[in-house]
């Protein structure tokens, strides 16, 4: 039976028409290479290495992370068959290897083995899924981690301003409030623990101008676990 999920993910820029000027429109809002850089050197890829980008979009990240370390093994999971085909394209233009699997970033127990892999990564997707679907996603990279494994994310957090909060509005009008205000009131961190994660930190944020990105770590640690949270931000963000 086809996974009818398939017709309701959120494109990169909200419409699958704008796909094609995904990067060009990072690239101008986001101030993408300041926190690009700072993930990928965040997330260190060393050899022969199993890292996964989740909702790797057009694999501008995994380029940047292979052209770091040219020996890391990296995969790209993303949903969308149209950025995948971009990511394709760009990857041979520069000359590295990314393994591409078109599946939902909480599916990567279907085609990569538990406690395998050493690192997961994720760029500017979180905000585009509900929250009990960003929930699923760090349960299910939990899983793949090794113990002792690292999850890195560069998203839209808590908009801690007035003025990231008035600026965020554009992101939320593109994309939806439904999948966004969660990011917008801080969710991320909490999710992560929720997920199993230890040492969560929120280790830098770039104000730009579509509101500020933030830069979390935490690491797969046997035996973590903590009592939902879900209830200090009330029913809407109950999974």
């Amino acid at each position: 039976m086809p996974d009818t999920r398939a017709e309701n993910f959120t494109p990169a820029l909200g419409k699958h028409w704008l796909t094609p000027f995904y990067d060009l429109a990072v690239a101008l809002t986001t101030r993408e290479r300041a926190w690009r850089n700072a993930l990928i050197n965040l997330v260190a890829p060393e050899p022969d290495e199993h890292i996964v980008d989740i909702g790797c979009g057009t694999a501008t990240l995994d380029i940047a992370a292979l052209q770091k370390e040219p020996l890391a093994q990296l995969t790209g999971v993303d949903p969308d068959s149209n950025v995948l085909a971009i990511a394709a394209r760009k990857t041979a233009q520069a000359g590295v290897t990314v393994k591409f699997i078109e599946d939902y970033g909480d599916a990567l127990a279907s085609h990569l083995p538990r406690n395998g892999v050493d690192k997961v990564f994720s760029g500017l997707m979180l905000h585009h899924v509900p929250t009990r679907t960003k929930l699923s996603i760090f349960k299910s990279a939990f899983t793949v981690l090794k113990p002792g494994g690292m999850i890195f994310i560069a998203d839209f957090g808590e908009q801690k301003s007035w003025l990231a909060k008035a600026l965020f509005k554009t992101i939320q009008t593109l994309d939806g409030f439904d999948t966004t205000q969660p990011n917008a009131e801080g969710i991320l961190p909490v999710l992560l623990q929720d997920a199993g994660f230890a040492q969560v930190r929120e280790v830098k944020i770039f104000f730009t101008p579509v509101g500020t990105i933030s830069l979390y770590s935490a690491q797969k640690s046997p035996g973590h676990n903590r009592r939902s949270k879900y209830e200090q931000y009330g029913t809407t963000f109950q999974p």
